[in-house]
């Protein structure tokens, strides 16, 4: 990450920046997941749908913290958010953002 640092600066991938921003957290995993437990206050819109509900995120106007068990689904939906015009980084997976958010 340093040579990164050096190369384009702080990294604005940055989960404090994000809230700061207001961002709204997004819960990818599947319905199961998400009954088993969340993070409070989530939008829950598991990945596969995300294609297909792409507007209701829009109409947040708020940048995104995806996350997942693992990290990789929610880097996807990232990816895909972003390839459509909403800021979005990847929260990673729930324990870690927990950690992160405190």
């Amino acid at each position: 990450m340093g040579l990164l640092n050096a190369l384009f600066g702080k990294s604005t991938n940055n989960v404090a920046d994000y809230i700061e921003k207001g961002a709204v957290i997004l819960d990818v995993r599947t319905h199961s997941e998400y009954q088993g437990g969340h993070i409070k206050n989530a939008l829950h819109i598991p990945v596969q749908e995300l294609g297909n509900r792409l507007n209701e995120v829009k109409k947040l106007n708020k940048p995104v913290i995806a996350y997942c068990a693992s990290g990789m689904r929610s880097g996807s939906a990232a990816s895909l958010l972003k390839s459509k015009g909403v800021d979005a980084i990847n929260g990673g997976g729930i324990g870690s953002l927990q950690r992160k958010l405190g």
